[in-house]
C-alpha cells in the first residue's frame, strides 16, 4: 500500500433495485490495492434523484480522506453525478461509471410510459423522461466502462440498437470529454460480478486509463 492510496477513499454505489450488497465482490476487489474502500446505500424506488443525491453528496463530505474517488453502476452514476452537481467536492479526482445511461435510457423510457412500469420504477421514474444534465466536475478523470452482452430486461421492453448490455445501449452510457472508455463483453447486472471490470476499475483508480492491452 502507497502513502497516496492510504490517504485515498474510494465511494461505491449501488444501481436501481439493488442495496449496497451488490457492491461487496467490487469492494473486495478494489480492496486488495489499499483503498479505503465504502458502499453508499440509497432507497432507489422511494427516493427520488435529488434526495438520493442530497444524501450522498453529504456521505461524500464525511469520507476521511485526502482524496475521494467514485465508483457507480447504472441510476448509482446518475445520482453520483447529481450530487457532485449538487455540492462540489475539490477531492473527488476519479470517477468510474458502470453501464450508467447517463445520455438517458430507452428502457427507462419504455418503463416510464406505462403504470406497471412507473410502479417498477418508483420515485425515479421521471429520471428517464428527459435526459440529465450530464456535466462532471472540470477536474475529475471520468472513466466509463460499457457492457455489450445483450441479455437482460431491456430487450424484453423495447428494441435496443446494438451493442448493449440487455439494459442500457452503449451510446446512453457515453460521456462528453471523458477521460477513457472501453467496452466490455458481459451483461448489465454482470457489470458488478466480471473479474475483467474489476480489474479496469482498479485501473483507472490507479492510473486514471483503463488497461486496453487486457481487453485484446
Amino acid at each position: 500500500m502507497s502513502p497516496g492510496e492510504a490517504r485515498t477513499g474510494v465511494v461505491l454505489v449501488h444501481g436501481l433495485w439493488m442495496n449496497p450488497l451488490a457492491m461487496y465482490p467490487l469492494q473486495l476487489r478494489v480492496r486488495k490495492l489499499g483503498f479505503n474502500v465504502t458502499r453508499f446505500g440509497y432507497r432507489s424506488m422511494r427516493s427520488g434523484l435529488e434526495d438520493n443525491a442530497a444524501r450522498l453528496s453529504r456521505f461524500i463530505e464525511a469520507v476521511e480522506a485526502d482524496v475521494v474517488h467514485l465508483v457507480a453502476h447504472s441510476l448509482g452514476g446518475l445520482v453520483t453525478m447529481r450530487a457532485l452537481q449538487l455540492r462540489p467536492d475539490t477531492r473527488a479526482q476519479r470517477i468510474v461509471l458502470l453501464g450508467s445511461p447517463v445520455a438517458g435510457s430507452s428502457t427507462g423510457r419504455r418503463l416510464a410510459g406505462f403504470r406497471a412500469g412507473r410502479l417498477l420504477l418508483g420515485n425515479s421514474d421521471h429520471i428517464w423522461k428527459t435526459p440529465p444534465d450530464a456535466t462532471f466536475p472540470d477536474r475529475a478523470a471520468v472513466g466509463v466502462i460499457a457492457g455489450s452482452m445483450p441479455i437482460g430486461l431491456g430487450r424484453l421492453v423495447c428494441a435496443l440498437p446494438q451493442p448493449h448490455d440487455g439494459v442500457v445501449t452503449v451510446a446512453e452510457t457515453q460521456v462528453k470529454d471523458a477521460t477513457d472508455e472501453v467496452i466490455v463483453p458481459t451483461t448489465h447486472t454482470g457489470l458488478l460480478l466480471s473479474g475483467r471490470v474489476a480489474r479496469q476499475v482498479c485501473s483507472f483508480l490507479r492510473n486514471a486509463r483503463f488497461d486496453h492491452g487486457a481487453l485484446a
